[in-house]
């Protein structure tokens, strides 16, 4: 090599002599310049030269004959002789093939791809394709992916193009001496040359390795180009590692929110988040830090890829504007990146303690549940300096989101949790302040004891809609409903018994007129008091089994919506007390319908009466109910609005709720709305909804089918 070691280069335009003397120069080899055939055939002769990068323009007249003398120049060797043409033809490729060259490239060239062809020719190799019918080079420059041409026999690449040396991190010269199989995932490469040579046109997958070490999957084609005593293999490789990763990040948010949906628990949903983070980006150790509901401490919720005495380290620490990336992040409620942990005042005060742990930058995300509040962090780490690319950034961003819907989620199950504990409490206490009630009124009232079945009967429906909270709290003031007239008529009743008691006594002894004159008026008093309160207490009753609704005894028929609200409103607004209010009808004429007018009736009836007894309990302005109807499509659309008080938004989602009630004690029971309710969803088919805002009014509104569905 210290004998022959210089590259003479013979052209007659300018090259980039410098850079490739620099270039080769680390390779051991000097580079000596000509610019005429003569010059470069005498320096050939005298020794010293190992190979000649030759310009076609000086090789002679047509057949290039400047290549063979060089060739033969040296009397103890064959001398490499390359051919470089500003203007490539087949024609010429093929004279200088017939002229001995052993490669044959266009200018201008990289001056890396220059030496690649020098270094590869100078151990007695050809570049691949020059003895095709086409400059398989050329091509191979020209393509926008990355193409090899293989030697099926060797298993090596005999020529490629720069593409394929970015995409595998790897010289042109690394790469043609050594087998593509060994870069490769064992038994691919065999395996797509296989279905080549029987013919088959597909794309097949493969994992390469990048000289970094990450691995790259590619989808490849392979053709087999004809050439006699040759089996010549053409491939184009497309790297589809950044589209793969997406897939397998969008199949892995997926799964993750399936898992979030199904209850699994969060440990789990962390352990499978991180796995699939660190599975996006080479070499990252994430971590998931979780807050403390105090909002100062933290501890680790996963951190699967750090040392455990790592995390322990981090245990119960306080957050604060200088603990690291974490607790920053979790302070600043904002990203933190720190690319040189050694080098970062954040990470200043824990040097020595994690100077074992060869962590090099961490990148922190806080995980918000809203703009103010803090759950944790997301944190990635990496044994390298570096700085976080776009990707990466996107990557940390959709792992905070994901985290925080997870931590979120359980942290409100754990909420529903304890809630549901103590709601069971209340529901034994209520249930067992229920039972005593019915004993009591078993022991006083057969129609009492009716009444309580009643509600025991829909209490356990209820339950069955996750309703025995409203229930339990209300049936104390239906109770008392029940109870103040009963108890009243009881006390008179005794009061009574005990007068004639008394009077038995002194008619036996003898009795004055104006002591018989007193008993009579007190009996008389009683009677009417004990007569007004078993009424009220039988038209309770008689409002609670109306809370059943039966289509049995409902008579189907067709009519006329005007002409039924006429008939019906009529006797009502005469039975409304002074002041009545105005009482408006806008329906449009005509409307037929084919359902059931007797709960129709009884539904907007009791609307109607809602009306009277919440929107007006408060005197100002003239009060006016407004009835309106239309067809919607094959639906009618009835509703009834005043202009009263209006409803408050906690009441508002309530009203429909069975004994609930905002005048409990004063005669309500809280079943109108909800009976209405029932009518019009199970009878007539439909459904009630209210809208109100406090001041302007209640609107309820009923959208029912013209043909009840038999």
């Amino acid at each position: 090599m210290e004998q022959n070691n210089t590259i003479l280069v013979a052209s007659s335009s300018s090259l980039d002599v410098a850079a490739l003397e620099l270039a080769l120069a680390r390779h051991q080899y000097r580079v000596e310049s000509v610019n005429s055939g003569e010059h470069a055939l005498q320096l050939a002769r005298d020794g010293g030269i190992v190979l000649v990068l030759l310009d076609t323009i000086l090789a002679g007249s047509a057949d290039l004959e400047l290549t063979g003398q060089l060739t033969q120049a040296a009397p103890d060797r064959r001398i490499p002789v390359l051919l470089m043409s500003h203007r490539p033809t087949q024609d010429e490729q093929q004279r200088a093939a017939r002229a001995g060259a052993d490669g044959y490239f266009s200018l201008p060239l990289a001056t890396t791809s220059v030496v690649d062809h020098v270094l590869f020719a100078l151990k007695g190799q050809r570049i691949g394709g020059f003895d095709l019918e086409v400059n398989y080079h050329m091509m191979a420059a020209a393509s926008p992916d990355a193409v090899m041409l293989l030697d099926l026999d060797s298993g090596r690449p005999i020529d490629l193009n720069h593409r394929a040396e970015q995409m595998l991190g790897r010289s042109a010269l690394e790469l043609l001496s050594s087998p593509l199989s060994s870069l490769c995932e064992r038994g691919q490469m065999e395996a797509m040359m296989q279905s080549v040579l029987a013919g088959e046109l597909r794309v097949h997958r493969l994992t390469f390795r990048h000289s970094s070490g990450r691995l790259i999957d590619c989808n490849a084609r392979g053709v087999r180009i004809a050439k006699p005593g040759r089996r010549l293999f053409h491939v184009r490789f497309v790297d589809v590692t950044g589209t793969q990763r997406a897939e397998d990040l969008r199949v892995g948010q997926e799964r993750l929110l399936e898992m979030m949906a199904r209850g699994v628990p969060l440990e789990d949903t962390l352990h499978k988040l991180v796995q699939l983070v660190e599975s996006q980006s080479d070499g990252v150790l994430c971590s998931v830090m979780l807050l403390d509901e105090d909002g100062v401490h933290m501890h680790c919720g996963c951190c699967p890829s750090l040392p455990a005495s790592y995390a322990e380290l981090l245990e119960g620490m306080a957050i604060g504007p200088g603990v690291g990336s974490c607790g920053t992040a979790m302070h600043r409620r904002e990203a933190v990146v720190v690319s040189d942990i050694e080098h970062d005042p954040l990470w200043a005060p824990y040097l020595d303690l994690i100077k074992d742990y060869g962590l090099r930058a961490c990148w922190s995300m806080p995980i918000m549940q809203d703009e103010h509040k803090v759950l944790g962090s997301f944190a990635m780490y990496y044994r390298t300096v570096r700085h976080p690319d776009a990707d990466e950034q996107r990557l940390i961003g959709v792992a905070s989101h994901l985290a925080s819907i997870a931590i979120e989620r359980a942290r409100r199950e754990a909420e529903l949790q304890r809630h549901r504990s103590h709601l069971e409490e209340l529901v034994e206490a209520r249930t067992a302040e229920l039972s005593r009630a019915k004993e009591h009124a078993e022991q006083t009232n057969e129609e009492l004891q009716a009444a309580l079945e009643n509600l025991s009967m829909t209490q356990e429906e209820l339950v069955r809609r996750d309703k025995l909270a409203a229930l339990g709290s209300l049936v104390a003031g239906v109770a008392h409903e029940l109870n103040t007239p009963i108890g009243n008529s009881l006390v008179t009743a005794s009061t009574l018994a005990d007068h004639t008691a008394q009077l038995s006594a002194q008619v036996k002894e003898g009795i004055r007129r104006s002591e018989l004159d007193n008993y009579l008026a007190r009996a008389g008093e009683a009677g009417d008091i004990i007569q007004r309160n078993l009424q009220r207490a039988a038209n309770l009753v008689a409002s609670f089994r109306q809370i059943a609704v039966e289509t049995t005894d409902a008579q189907r028929r067709r009519f006329f919506l005007d002409q039924l609200l006429q008939d019906m409103l009529a006797p009502l607004w005469a039975s409304l007390p002074q002041p009545r209010p105005n009482l408006v009808l806008d329906v449009v004429p005509g409307l037929q319908l084919d359902s059931y007018p007797g709960p129709l009736s009884q539904a907007v009836g009791h609307l109607v009466d809602n009306c009277i007894v919440h929107a007006f309990s408060t005197p100002g302005g003239e009060p006016c109910v407004t009835i309106s109807a239309s067809a919607v499509g094959s639906e009618i659309l009835l509703s009834v609005a005043d202009n009263g008080a209006g409803i408050a938004p906690d009441h508002l989602r309530r009203v429909f709720d069975p004994f609930y009630t905002t005048r409990l004690g004063s005669g309500q029971s809280g079943l109108g709305l909800y009976i209405t309710h029932n009518i019009v969803t199970g009878v007539l088919a439909g459904n009630i909804t209210v809208t109100s805002t406090p001041g302007q009014g209640a609107t309820f509104t009923i959208r029912i089918p013209a043909t009840a569905p038999l």
